[in-house]
């Protein structure tokens, strides 16, 4: 079986939305243009930055189109690149991360090796404070069994993903109202649509120890994955199984949301997450017994 060959169609344009990054962005630029598979355009988002981001590099990175807005958040930078985008695949980048260089190479052989597919993933390798360090098991992105795990946190990684533009057609743009945990309720949206494919190589280096990870800056990130999942759950493209899923998430993050405001003596907020909880059982038991009819 001969495998299909790369033409123009496999056209790249690569986002990478930054806030004050002025010390990493380079870093991450520098492995995008050493790709062994040459991208069309380069967009880099400056989400408001105040550390001269954009006048300093702007000048720097001539082949890169730079574009500046006021401080909109993550969703709204990745978003503002798309929009701006010429390519018929996206890949996204992180401003704190890297790619190896064959990165884009190896998506693309996948991806006209595999024409039903319209998105894929990578691997990755974790770096924290210069050291790699070992990824959590539950991070395992195995495609088996995928959407459940990615119910509880967060498995795909933005800078691993490249996709087809007709994807934002089909599932929407990253939500805006999502303070963090935007990228949790893309992938969740994109996987009740379609399947995403594995490359499963540590093609993408994401460092950490940095404090101004959106991740380790926000306290409660389930309070988002719960925003997240009560929108999602109302889409007609939700299942009965699928339903069952989801509530059962959401009954177990409200009851440790619950319990962590107890914990920190606020009660009102631990009262209207116990009182979300309830609705939410009783939501589960109503839909579990619709399903056993």
């Amino acid at each position: 079986m001969v495998a299909p060959s790369i033409t123009d169609n496999f056209s790249v344009s690569v986002v990478i939305p930054t806030y004050n990054r002025i010390n990493l962005l380079p870093e991450a630029i520098d492995s995008v243009l050493s790709q062994s598979y040459p991208v069309s355009e380069v967009i880099v988002v400056d989400d408001g930055s105040t550390d001269h981001t954009f006048e300093t590099l702007a000048s720097k990175y001539q082949k890169v189109k730079f574009l500046k807005q006021e401080n909109l958040g993550v969703s709204a930078a990745r978003n503002t690149g798309v929009s701006e985008a010429k390519s018929n695949w996206i890949a996204f980048l992180d401003s704190d991360d890297q790619w190896e260089t064959q990165k884009i190479e190896k998506q693309i052989e996948f991806l006209a090796q595999n024409p039903g597919f319209k998105a894929c993933h990578t691997g990755e390798k974790w770096i924290r404070n210069g050291n790699q360090v070992q990824q959590p098991a539950f991070l395992n992105k195995v495609t088996e069994g995928l959407f459940e795990r990615s119910l509880e946190r967060c498995i795909i990684c933005p800078s691993s993903v490249m996709l087809h533009y007709s994807v934002f057609m089909q599932i929407g743009t990253f939500d805006r109202d999502l303070k963090v945990c935007e990228d949790y309720d893309f992938w969740i949206r994109l996987m009740l649509s379609m399947e995403i494919g594995l490359i499963n190589e540590p093609l993408v280096i994401k460092k950490g120890g940095h404090q101004d990870q959106l991740s380790s800056s926000v306290w409660g990130l389930d309070r988002f994955r719960v925003q997240s999942l009560e929108k999602i759950i109302k889409s007609e493209k939700v299942n009965s199984c699928q339903k069952v899923q989801i509530l059962k998430t959401i009954a177990h993050k409200t009851n440790l949301l619950a319990k962590g405001f107890t914990k920190h003596k606020k009660l009102n907020d631990a009262q209207f997450f116990e009182e979300k909880r309830a609705r939410t059982l009783d939501q589960l038991s109503t839909l579990s017994g619709k399903t056993t009819a």
